[in-house]
């Protein structure tokens, strides 16, 4: 299970927001993100808010699909009482865990009920994420039927000691089949990876950048391992039994990665996603880092509308008990103040390809892109133009680039 929640102020037992954010809620886009808390097992590595059978205490995945439309409909109602203007979802993702741990009606229910409160948009992008072992065939096309769009698969690596080392379940021949079975669909198909693993050699990464590039997805998202305090990896790592990640080796893995992908024609639209064209990027995840709104459902779920961010309460039966109250299952929320909505958004845009306009960033800040220039981290023809955007040395040390400039 995932560490604490963040600290915050008590959320109200009605859920509502105070009436500032319906201003400024009014000209972004609005996005779900359901969060199915539920693993078969917990990869060492994982410090989500997940829970294996064994950790659910009397919480049931089959009332889940329930559970969480009784949340979506509170929420319209929220919205609707805080005046913050009606609008339909751009983009709906379900994440976890395993949200393919549930049977696909579930799924396609859920989907359902976010139709009947609140609309998708045209052209709504509908994304789930899945493990390959947990979908065959029948199980993507009732997804497809359902009104999905998308689908992003936990690949994480092409070898299979990374992924034994990872304790990922599926088999890496599984691969080629589920993406061939969602295309077959219609659904778009994102791989995701890992890299860095203990002991994963830059050839190992090959193999698993060469593997995508075989399966042709439309979209790819290439995470560093991060160790996680907590984490069963984190207790190997400290009593010695397995080797800590090298950062050095890490940067070598993400350029080669960079060099294959953008050979093959994949685009990188934010540090750690490319993709084959705009029409393929993962809208949602843009949703995050553009800064709109979304509502965030289910145990631990965030979410973000106007000017409060808060967070439901994180175990699935804490959660259950909540919603069958009628009440808010938020556990707290804050209000986010001009000079961290500031910071927030130079952290986030300055990780995606069309960066941040110059004109925008304090004085201060913009002394320092003389020397992010000079050290080679910023692109000098967009900086002319008047945009701060990262060259491929700024996107390794983007953590860095934010805290010259804040």
């Amino acid at each position: 299970m995932a560490g604490a929640l963040p600290l915050g102020d008590p959320a109200p037992p009605d859920g509502l927001l105070p009436l500032a954010d319906a201003e400024l809620s009014s000209s972004r886009d609005l996005g779900l993100y359901v969060h199915v808390p539920f693993c078969r097992v917990r990869c060492g590595y994982c410090d989500f808010n997940t829970y294996t059978s064994g950790e659910l205490k009397g919480a049931r995945p089959s009332d889940y699909a329930s559970q969480a439309s009784a949340e979506l409909r509170f929420a319209a109602d929220v919205l609707d009482a805080s005046g913050v203007v009606a609008r339909p979802f751009s983009t709906v993702f379900l994440g976890g865990g395993t949200p393919t741990m549930l049977p696909a009606a579930d799924l396609v229910r859920m989907l359902g009920t976010a139709r009947e409160v609140a609309g998708l948009a045209e052209g709504a992008e509908v994304t789930t994420e899945a493990n390959p072992d947990s979908v065959d065939e029948r199980y993507l096309a009732e997804l497809a039927e359902g009104g999905f769009t998308r689908v992003s698969f936990g690949m994480q690596s092409a070898v299979p000691s990374v992924l034994a080392t990872l304790e990922r379940t599926h088999d890496p021949e599984r691969i080629p089949h589920v993406v061939r079975w969602a295309r077959a669909t219609g659904l778009q198909v994102s791989l995701d990876l890992i890299y860095g693993a203990p002991g994963e050699t830059l050839d190992d990464w090959r193999r698993s950048v060469d593997a995508v590039l075989e399966n042709g997805p439309d979209h790819v998202s290439a995470y560093a391992l991060i160790v996680e305090q907590g984490t069963r990896l984190a207790r190997q790592i400290r009593t010695g039994s397995v080797p800590e990640p090298d950062d050095d080796l890490q940067a070598d893995m993400y350029e080669l990665a960079d060099d294959a992908f953008a050979a093959h024609g994949y685009e990188w639209y934010e540090v750690s996603n490319w993709s084959r064209s705009r029409e393929t990027r993962s809208r949602h995840n843009l949703g995050y880092w553009l800064g709109h709104d979304w509502w965030g459902v289910g145990p631990g779920a965030h979410s973000h509308v106007g000017a409060t961010r808060w967070w439901n309460v994180k175990h699935p039966s804490a959660y259950a008990s909540r919603i069958a109250e009628g009440v808010s299952p938020a556990a707290g929320r804050e209000r986010i103040g001009a000079a961290s909505a500031a910071l927030e958004r130079i952290l986030l845009l300055t990780r995606v390809r069309e960066g941040i306009a110059l004109s925008s960033l304090l004085p201060t800040a913009r002394r320092e892109v003389a020397g992010l220039l000079a050290d080679g981290l910023v692109d000098p023809a967009a900086a002319f133009a008047g945009t701060l955007t990262l060259t491929r040395r700024g996107r390794l040390l983007a953590d860095a680039v934010v805290r010259r400039l804040t």
